[in-house]
């Protein structure tokens, strides 16, 4: 249990003592009540709202009952002083022993500290990346995927049960233009002379080995033949070939899907049909005409009945076709089928989308408050586009598939964790600007790099430990200072800052938080820069040594653990 943890206990036992006696009603919601450090750090450690929540169902004053509870909680052994600011709120300040305490339990729990129930097993489906099956990722795909990755890694610890899913677009025309790209790649493997790629079909060289694979598989026996006969195997080989190409692009960035969900296989199985006959069955769907788009006259608009979806009942601007005028299901339609699907094994759904896409959120959210009654949270995640840069100005790579450059490029030209870490150091929604020069610069201003650099530091300690001749004592935590306990101080929040950060579906808090610790500790190791008596590493004192080694340590399993949620390695050495 950690420190803040375990305050949410003791305010919860405050709270029963009050009850118990009479000064506060029972079954009050506790729910909104927060724990955590104060904004001002001169205030004290800990700071509560217990008061401030409680005041209004209680039909009481927040300072009269945050009287009463600074009573009960002054009284604790670790609490030296507790005081009621503002209109209600409780600051506490704690014994330094509190702090020598947690560090010790980040070395107990080890790469468990911060890990929470929060999640209470509750099941999330996040659904992140889902390109159409069409080519090599982009850099375009890379930042959702990242973030969606990361975002599974943080619910996981967080203590939901995740699932990792891909949706395969694998229904729609681009995949027929798939195929007809592959037929004129699998005649070029049999010797013919194609020229230029026809505009409207896909024009990169990574389409040249699935033409090669059909010409193996088939001879010439589909070289004049109609559409209709080689369509739909051309479009399976290539399809399947594509998804080989995307899960290997992935594995450069370490991430893997549990589920590969069809689009395909989603209408043959009849999803789309078993969602609007429930709709139906609901009077939720319901035939009608759509208004005409604005600027159209009567002339220019012909009025079609079509299936519409009452997404206005759940905050949309419009109800909304599922179906085409030739009974074909819309991207809408075929959409909140698969949230159908995913809603009956999950709790929570989340998807990650690029910022494009932001004008359809509304219908889909609309489409699962209403197929799951409202029971399932489903939040979208927006993702904005990548700025290519190089020492600040626009950069433009090779470009091997053809016409954008692909995530597999970006990964070998800096390497993985440069990249994980870098599509971490903004919110999802906000623009970025990725700088090779900058991702791969070995100084403070490149955000992976200080983090690593911290944790190969914090590693380096017991090799100078062993050059200076030194051996290992037991640490004596009396002996850290203000200072170090303020280290501490940082480290204990490492807990709270995953809870905030999974509940907020913001990994990149993460990010920050690392960037923090690492400072701090930077800050510290250059104390001895100027005052060898500063240094981790005291030649004279192997005891004080001991302790600071205990300390370091401890700092370097939160930057651990925090790397471990993003994805990125934690460096022993550095080059």
């Amino acid at each position: 249990m950690t420190l803040f943890s375990r305050f949410s206990d003791h305010i919860d036992a405050a709270l029963d003592a009050l009850v118990a006696r009479g000064a506060l009603p029972a079954g009050l919601d506790r729910g909104a009540i927060s724990v955590e450090p104060p904004r001002d750090p001169a205030h004290g450690d800990i700071a509560t709202n217990a008061a401030m929540v409680l005041a209004k169902p209680a039909g009481t004053n927040p300072r009269a009952l945050a009287e009463l509870l600074v009573a009960e909680l002054g009284a604790l052994a670790e609490v030296t002083e507790a005081s009621v600011a503002g209109p209600g709120f409780i600051n506490m300040r704690l014994a330094d022993q509190s702090w020598r305490d947690e560090l010790g339990l980040i070395h107990a729990a080890g790469s468990d500290y911060g890990r929470s129930t929060m999640g209470q097993g509750r099941r999330v489906n996040v659904e992140y990346v889902s390109a159409n099956p069409t080519g090599p990722m982009h850099v375009g795909h890379c930042r959702g995927a990242v973030v969606g990755d990361a975002l599974a890694a943080l619910l996981e610890y967080a203590g939901h049960r995740v699932t990792r899913e891909y949706y395969v677009n694998d229904a729609g025309a681009q995949v027929d233009v798939l195929a007809r790209s592959a037929h004129l790649r699998y005649r070029e493997a049999l010797g013919e002379t194609i020229g230029a790629i026809p505009e409207g079909l896909y024009p990169g060289d990574y389409l040249k080995p699935v033409g090669e694979a059909l010409a193996a598989e088939y001879g010439d026996k589909y070289v004049g033949a109609p559409e209709s006969e080689w369509l739909v195997p051309f479009r399976t080989v290539a399809v399947a070939a594509m998804m080989d190409m995307i899960r290997a692009d992935l594995g450069k960035l370490g991430i893997q899907h549990a589920v590969f969900a069809s689009e395909a296989e989603l209408q043959a199985e009849g999803k789309p049909e078993a969602a609007e006959k429930w709709l139906r069955a609901h009077d939720l769907v319901y035939d009608g005409m759509l208004e005409a788009p604005k600027g159209e006259t009567p002339e220019d608009w012909e009025p079609v009945e079509l299936p519409l979806f009452r997404s206005t009942q759940f905050g949309d601007d419009q109800d909304r076709p599922i179906r085409k005028s030739d009974g074909s299901w819309t991207y809408f339609g075929a959409d909140l089928a698969y949230h159908f699907q995913k809603s009956q094994d999950a709790d929570e759904l989340i998807d990650i989308w690029g910022a494009d896409h932001a004008g359809t959120v509304k219908r889909i959210k609309a489409a699962v408050a209403a197929l799951t009654g409202g029971k399932t949270r489903f939040d979208v995640k927006l993702v904005q586009m990548v700025r290519l840069l190089k020492n600040g100005e626009p950069f433009k790579m090779s470009k091997r598939a053809g016409n954008f450059v692909t995530l597999a490029d970006i990964v070998d030209e800096v390497g993985k964790d440069a990249v994980r870490f870098t599509m971490l150091t903004r919110k999802a929604d906000a623009q970025m600007d990725f700088d090779f020069a900058k991702v791969v610069e070995a100084s403070r201003d490149n955000p992976v790099f200080y983090v690593q650099y911290a944790h190969a530091r914090i590693a380096s300690l017991k090799r100078k430990l062993a050059e200076a001749g030194m051996s290992e004592a037991t640490p004596a935590l009396a002996r850290l200072d203000a200072y170090e306990l303020g280290l501490v101080k940082l480290l204990a929040q490492f807990p709270r800052v995953v809870e905030a950060a999974a509940s907020a579906r913001e990994p990149h808090r993460i990010a920050f938080y690392l960037g923090e610790v690492a400072a701090a500790f930077h800050a510290w190791w250059n104390l001895g820069n100027d005052r060898p008596e500063a240094r981790v590493i005291v030649a004279n004192d192997a005891e004080l040594t001991a302790t600071r080694l205990y300390l370091a340590d401890g700092i370097g399993q939160i930057i651990r653990n925090g790397l471990h949620l993003m994805g990125v390695e934690a460096l022993e050495e550095m080059l």
